[in-house]
């Protein structure tokens, strides 16, 4: 199985970039792993929220290919303690799944669109975080994930 994590906009803050370049490096012992940012949309102020939202989807959209599943990273999402969470991607693993895209959207969330041609929703916390903070806390949890999966000691209970 292939991952691929989607995001709108570049990351700003040299530390977010730094802890996601850890986790990034990390990811492809494990599994192919691709990392796609979508830049963001130009001359938003003259946009409303669900048009900023309507353009972002297709650009999300256009990125997918026939037989991808869409996993969005939305607050009301599926929770999963990090256990469950490797048990989750285990079994997308064991389905058959052969490209797994996850999708942090921008400010706003996503489109219905997105919505529609989602399969799941992931929630990492009920808690709200910036999209660009998520791209490190979801970039450790994938590989967090993915040792526990192979029963190494980065994960403790």
């Amino acid at each position: 199985m292939k991952i691929k994590l989607i995001v709108i906009g570049k990351t700003d803050q040299p530390y977010l970039q730094k802890g996601i370049e850890i986790y990034h490096q990390r990811i492809p012992h494990y599994l192919p792993f691709d990392y796609l940012v979508i830049p963001d949309i130009k001359n938003t102020r003259k946009l409303s929220e669900d048009q900023q939202k309507e353009k972002e989807g297709g650009l999300i959209l256009d990125q997918l290919k026939a037989g991808d599943e869409l996993i969005l990273l939305d607050e009301k999402g599926k929770t999963f303690r990090s256990t469950e969470f490797a048990r989750f991607l285990e079994k997308k693993m064991l389905g058959g799944v052969k490209n797994l895209v996850f999708v942090i959207g921008g400010p706003y969330g996503f489109s219905d669109t997105v919505y529609q041609k989602a399969t799941g929703k992931v929630s990492l916390s009920k808690m709200t975080f910036s999209h660009q903070l998520i791209r490190l806390i979801f970039s450790e949890q994938l590989y967090r994930g993915l040792t526990i999966l192979k029963g190494e000691p980065y994960h403790h209970e």
